[in-house]
């Protein structure tokens, strides 16, 4: 996991490194939206940043799933234990001993 964050610090710092090398006012258009003389640095500030949400957000989402499905299963891990525990005790606890008043059949 380690090796991941390096990578992706890595490219990370390309990325700045890239967009303040470029820095060169530009017009970003956009659908109905047209903004006049913003740094090239800024808009790619903006698409890396929104490229780790984009691809961050499915991933908490999952992460959450599995966290509800693993605290599930500890619930269930305990509730076997216990009766496993209680079956054992069950069986090993001594039985009465045969009455001799009572005749065989």
């Amino acid at each position: 996991m380690g090796l991941g964050y390096f990578v992706v610090a890595l490219i990370a710092a390309a990325v700045v490194v890239f967009a303040f090398q470029n820095g060169t006012p530009l017009t970003v258009r956009f659908l109905v939206w047209n903004i006049e003389a913003v740094s090239t640095a800024a808009v790619i500030a903006v698409a890396l940043v929104s490229g780790l949400l984009l691809a961050a957000i499915p991933l908490w989402i999952q992460r959450w799933r599995l966290r509800a499905r693993l605290r599930g299963l500890e619930t269930q891990v305990r509730q076997l234990e216990a009766a496993v525990a209680e079956r054992d005790k069950a069986l090993t606890a001594p039985r009465p001993a045969p009455r001799s008043d009572q005749a065989a059949p």
